[in-house]
């Protein structure tokens, strides 16, 4: 949906205005779309309409949650905008049943959630959000503008009144900082994995290509690439950082650190406690899907079996020290192996960078409350358990963010399993209400020595005796 949104012409506030429209402020406009009595809200994105990391829609690839963990089915699932609903929309309601898939496709996830955008009220794409402030006087965030064009340029100006703010701005592609000149030379041929699709012929083309990362997305990078390649001219490098290609975590009692029980446990924890754990638990979510890992090795072994070994080299405790352009065309890394301590050079026609992500930041954006910021010792923004914004009394309104909390709640942030629940937590605050009530036990696991129910749920007798903590 585009065009000036009328209300935006008017002087009437929002409820709700939500900057970024990805899958995570989408499931919050579902589920606000669904409060009884209504609620006035609207979302802008600077893109023209709803993408979802359209470079890595490779065929074949698979979400690494069910399908289940949709916008809205966790919070409601009655609600008109879950996937089982996409699918009757398209008649396609039988083919799954039959089909028997847990984890759909990516490309099917895209589709569920272009059919979201395309029929949900409220969304404006072709709109940049400038700047965001607080209003004193009225009581009111200010949220300026402006509507893009078909090209992307400026055709006019906006401003928005809200009494709450929803931050799903999501990420932004990590480049590590050796490569990172060369990525930005439009001509080198050095990309990251979000645009992978966009380069995958050229790539194909090149003599020797390079992927560097050791999660979902390179393997599936290099997996692609492997099986386009002609047998046993492969001319392939994997190189990861990680002391192997270890696949995630997915046993049923690891899966429970994605719930809101273990949200609300990482929350409690005292901050320097938090930034210890979360590199910790990297396999959690940076991991292989141990179904790719399996495919991966098929691969290998089939290019095998008349003898020979593919011409394709894997390396995980691999850190890249320099890079440059070599011989106009070509790209020469500087290794360095961190158990061996040895270095060498590699030289490539061309590099996929599956060096993950990284939260966009928010300072430009958000300088306008900037006095009014709450940050821990690292300078972060705090949040609170109901995901807002910690700031100065004198605003009355919130900001909720989403997917931008890692630190202070954990692991499951990014995931999409809990976009339902936490864009349900949001809107219950927001309201004053329970539109959505929400479960008050989640996990088997109790996480810690004394439970930690949800906010706003009486806590239940314990059934140990706490001691007092030794000094």
């Amino acid at each position: 949906m585009t065009g000036t949104p009328p209300t935006e012409q008017a002087d009437l506030p929002q409820d709700l205005v939500g900057i970024g429209i990805g899958p995570f402020n989408l499931s919050l406009a579902a589920l606000a779309h669904g409060v009884p009595g209504g609620l006035a809200a609207c979302f802008y994105d600077q893109q023209p309409a709803f993408r979802w990391h359209p470079g890595l829609l490779i065929e074949g690839a698979t979400l690494q949650v069910p399908f289940l963990a949709d916008l809205v089915t966790l919070a409601d699932p009655a609600s008109r905008w879950t996937f089982l609903n996409h699918l009757r929309s398209r008649d396609r309601l039988f083919p799954f049943y039959f089909a028997e898939r847990f984890h759909i496709q990516r490309a099917e996830y895209d589709a569920y959630c272009r059919w979201v955008a395309d029929n949900l009220p409220g969304l404006h794409f072709g709109h940049q959000v400038d700047a965001v402030r607080w209003n004193a006087e009225r009581r009111l965030f200010e949220v300026d503008f402006t509507q893009l064009d078909a090209d992307g340029e400026a055709e006019a100006l906006g401003r928005t009144y809200t009494r709450n703010i929803a931050l799903g701005v999501g990420t932004e592609p990590l480049v590590p900082e050796p490569l990172r000149p060369l990525a930005d030379a439009p001509s080198a041929p050095v990309i990251h994995s979000a645009d992978y699709l966009e380069h995958r012929d050229r790539l194909l083309a090149a003599e020797h290509v390079t992927v560097i990362g050791s999660g979902q997305s390179g393997a599936e990078v290099f997996l692609d690439l492997l099986r386009a390649r002609p047998a046993g001219a492969e001319k392939l490098h994997w190189l990861a950082r990680t002391e192997a290609f270890a696949p995630m975590e997915y046993s049923k009692l690891g899966l429970e650190h994605f719930t809101p029980d273990y949200a609300h446990y990482f929350h409690g924890l005292p901050e320097q406690t938090r930034c210890d754990l979360v590199p910790r638990q990297w396999q959690l979510h940076k991991g292989i899907d141990a179904d790719t890992i399996a495919a991966i090795h098929d691969e290998l072994y089939r290019r095998s079996l008349h003898g020979g070994w593919p011409d394709a080299v894997l390396t995980p405790g691999v850190t890249v020290r320099t890079a440059g352009r070599v011989a106009g065309t070509k790209v020469e890394l500087h290794l360095e192996h961190t158990q061996q301590g040895t270095r060498s050079r590699l030289t490539t026609d061309a590099v996929v960078l599956a060096t993950g992500y990284r939260e966009r930041p928010l300072a430009s954006l958000l300088a306008g409350l900037d006095p009014y910021m709450r940050r821990d010792s690292a300078g972060r923004h705090l949040v609170d358990a109901e995901f807002r914004l910690r700031l100065h009394p004198a605003v009355t309104g919130s900001v909720y963010v989403q997917n931008a909390e890692r630190h202070t709640h954990g692991v499951g942030a990014p995931d999409l399993g809990l976009a339902a629940w936490r864009s349900a937590s949001i809107l219950n605050t927001l309201t004053g209400k329970e539109p959505y009530p929400l479960p008050r036990r989640t996990a088997f696991t109790t996480f810690g020595l004394e439970r930690r129910e949800a906010p706003g749920i009486p806590r239940q007798a314990p059934a140990l005796t706490p001691l007092e903590t030794e000094v």
